[in-house]
């Protein structure tokens, strides 16, 4: 049997090299997902700062619930908790601790500043200059050396600087003032190292200390384990609906070979191992070089997130034999299971029939496909359905594509029903269409990957325009404010003459629960003036120091209404207790909850907002507030939920709610694309490929070289047309689901031009794959293709 399968690869090398290359891209593509998951999973930061410190002492950056079952759930908080400076002593006193180093961290002006009690924990040292001892003096690292403070005076400059940390140190008494939380610490150091427990605090030793000085690396960490296994998810279903496709052309182009095979008295079983060994060897062969490449395309797509932003520099990609093992086992299993999906009718039926229908093919499918497309349609109805109801981004960033990909494999089972061509004029669209109706398997096999290709890339990108719409919408009709300040008061711009209200404006997130809501802070006094949440039930005339507004989708998931109360952890882990004043509509412009700036303010890394101005000029607030950036109505900013270049927006958007990166998204989505891609290159050169015999003979009848060409243009045009039909009719369904869930709205926001470019792309690689083969093959003299071997 070995030697039979090596043979039938060797005499259909065209045939096997596109299942190979299917198996080759699949490997890479669940190689690099593994990858991030893996490095979500075991990644560690390397501490910078902490790195002279044996021990930290530090606040528990998880918020953590306790279950009935007496298990524990944690989640990690967004802003840093920070801890009681009465600590210090405690630990101090603890027998076999020689030395405790106090420190504050807290942005300022671009820089990470601490006071210079706790330079000893990297070590920093003097290479020049003094220590800070005054207000208004700074040391600044060696990296700004010659760097100026606005308002301060540089009188030291170090002789370190750390490599992801640009860092600047205040005196000690003026630190602890500038970070505004008297009487607590981000951390203490402890020399050396020894056994602590410490209450109301956690202890770092080793790698956690990085996990606790770069809390975003952490929030990296979940965030790739999310993404890795959606996106891996994604791949597998992905690459079995191509490898399955690649397999049944190869398949049906062999049909005739295997019918004689049954015909010669070889049993089912042997003709199933021989297309098993078959795939068992492709896969073999394509598993540890697709595997290879996934390493090298991992390496890119985490080199990708860095420069976006989504992961810090310092979580380096763990590079691990896991990924590429798995990737290499799920690839030979997807080929055996392609392979046998495929041939499970051609060996299953009597030879005599199976003679039959590699000579004449079957008009009508096997019942038992038909019973599969339509369990796996109904599947689709539910998944759409369940789609409609999700209104959080988490629960429904999943299930649309789960959705999306049902839909198509629904189309992949019902393939040769839909795929009926249309009526071309002229004698090379008669031969187009007698073609397509005599092939209809081999058009399904065609339309699949296509309709993949479209319906994919269509969900991919408007999921994001429909959710950016959705946001710029109630944000264009929420906020009254003419103005947006950066860097300055909402007392200061109120002084101003002219100006009618000013507004703080911070973003954070908060939890109820382990769950996690966006939310905003903001100054109760003149609210009314600046912004417009949209409210429907409740009154913001009620909103105080204690009080908080709820977006009804919120309210929904919360089960709250106006006038309960709501027990919530701010940002930093601090429990909070608030009363429902508003219910408001428009939580995708202005975040689930709207809190009080002054419970907030306290309890965020960065306490810098935005402030919205109504009424005042632009110039007058410009000469009083001389350190501040003021925004007109039209202003030069990127939107808060992308890294987009710089463009011209409305001041709405500096004020938008942090949503996931979309570019991120852009970019883990585009690798699905691109294997979609070349599903559709590899499967129409495999179609055009395997027809060298039948064109000619229409050669040799008289059919001229370029009539040839024109009729397979045609029939890649039908089925394209099919396909585009059918990519944008499960796209459109799959989008007005999720849209009506997230924004409430059952209208997709698709930008024209955008879309017109998926389809031109489309079309694009098809009629390339479907041409460059084509004129290959025609190069050859009628008479002699006729007479190769089939």
């Amino acid at each position: 049997m070995t030697n039979l399968v090596m043979k039938m690869l060797t005499h259909r090398k065209a045939g096997f090299a596109g299942a190979f290359v299917a198996l080759l891209c699949a490997a890479a593509l669940v190689t690099a997902c593994g990858m991030l998951l893996d490095t979500g999973l075991r990644g560690a930061v390397a501490p910078e700062r902490y790195a002279g410190a044996p021990v930290i002492v530090a606040g528990d950056q998880y918020a953590r619930l306790t279950k009935e079952s007496g298990k524990e759930k944690a989640k990690a908080l967004t802003e840093r908790r920070w801890i009681p400076a009465s600590l210090a002593g405690e630990v101090a006193r603890t027998p076999g601790v020689g030395k405790v180093v106090t420190e504050v961290t807290f942005p300022y002006a671009g820089f990470t500043a601490h006071g210079w009690e706790s330079a000893g924990l990297t070590p920093f040292t003097l290479a020049r200059g003094r220590a800070p001892e005054a207000p208004g003096e700074v040391v600044v690292d060696a990296r700004h050396s010659g760097a100026t403070i606005p308002g301060h005076r540089v009188v030291g400059v170090t002789a370190q600087a750390l490599p992801s940390q640009d860092t600047l140190f205040f005196s000690t008494e003026e630190a602890r003032r500038l970070a505004g939380r008297p009487g607590q610490l981000t951390a203490i150091g402890v020399f050396p190292q020894v056994d602590l427990t410490v209450r109301d605090a956690q202890v770092y030793t080793g790698a956690a200390r990085g996990a606790v000085e770069f809390l975003d690396a952490e929030n990296a960490r979940i965030r790739l384990i999310s993404l890795g296994g959606a996106l891996g998810g994604t791949a597998l279903i992905v690459a079995m609906l191509v490898v399955v496709g690649t397999f049944a052309l190869s398949i049906q182009q062999r049909q005739r070979e295997i019918a004689l095979l049954r015909a010669v008295a070889a049993t089912p079983r042997q003709v199933r191992r021989l297309i098993s060994g078959e795939a068992l060897a492709i896969g073999v062969a394509a598993g540890p070089l697709g595997a290879g490449a996934g390493i090298l395309l991992g390496i890119w797509l985490h080199r990708e997130f860095v420069g976006l932003g989504a992961v810090p520099a310092n979580l380096p990609l763990v590079v691990g034999p896991f990924p590429p093992i798995a990737a290499f086992l799920c690839t030979v299993l997807a080929g055996l299971a392609a392979a046998r999906l495929a041939a499970r009718r051609v060996v299953s039926i009597r030879p005599v029939e199976a003679l039959g229908e590699a000579g004449l093919p079957a008009r009508r499918l096997p019942w038992s496909r038909i019973a599969a497309g339509l369990l796996v349609t109904a599947g689709a109805v539910v998944l759409t359905v369940v789609l409609a109801s999700l209104t959080t981004e988490a629960a429904s960033s999943p299930v649309t594509m789960l959705t999306a990909l049902t839909w198509t494999i629904a189309v992949a089972l019902l393939g040769p029903v839909l795929a009926v061509p249309f009526r071309v004029p002229g004698v090379t669209g008669h031969l187009a269409r007698r073609n397509l109706r005599t092939g209809r398997k081999r058009m399904a096999s065609v339309v699949t990957p296509l309709t993949l290709l479209i319906a994919v890339t269509c969900t991919s990108l408007f999921v994001q325009t429909t959710m950016e719409a959705a946001t710029q919408r109630e944000l264009d009709a929420g906020v009254r404010a003419d103005h947006v300040i950066r860097g300055g008061t909402a007392a200061d711009a109120r002084r101003v003459p002219g100006v009618e209200a000013a507004t703080a404006v911070l973003r954070t997130s908060v939890r109820v629960g382990l769950d996690k809501y966006t939310a905003q802070a903001v100054t109760p006094d003149g609210l009314g003036a600046t912004m417009d949440l949209g409210v429907v039930a409740g009154s913001l005339a009620r909103f105080g120091d204690r009080s908080a507004a709820v977006s009804s989708t919120a309210a929904d998931r919360l089960d709250v209404a106006v006038g309960d109360r709501l027990s919530l952890l701010l940002g930093d882990g601090t429990p909070a207790q608030v009363e429902v004043a508003a219910v408001y509509a428009r939580g995708l412009g202005f975040g689930d909850l709207t809190l009080p700036y002054a419970l907030v303010s306290g309890h965020v890394d960065d306490p810098r907002g935005t402030v919205l101005v109504t009424g005042g000029d632009r110039t007058a607030l410009e000469r009083a507030l001389p350190d501040a950036t003021v925004l007109d109505h039209v202003v030069a900013i990127a939107p808060a939920a992308s890294n987009a270049p710089a463009t011209a927006i409305a001041p709405a958007t500096a004020i938008a709610p942090a949503t996931s990166n979309a570019a991120v998204n852009y970019v883990a989505m585009g690798l699905i694309i691109a294997f979609c891609a070349i599903a559709v290159v590899n499967t129409l050169a495999m179609s055009t490929s395997a027809r060298s015999r039948e064109l000619a003979l229409l050669r040799l009848v008289g059919t001229t070289r370029r009539q040839v060409l024109r009729m397979l243009r045609t029939e890649t045009a039908s089925a394209l047309a099919l396909s585009t039909a059918l990519g944008t009719g499960i796209a459109l369904v799959t989008l007005a689901a999720f849209s009506t869930g997230m924004t409430g709205s059952a209208l997709p926001y698709v930008p024209p031009l955008t879309y017109l470019a998926v389809i031109t792309v489309a079309a694009v690689l098809a009629l390339t794959a479907t041409a460059i083969p084509a004129r290959f093959i025609l190069r050859t003299p009628p008479a002699e293709a006729l007479g190769t071997r089939e």
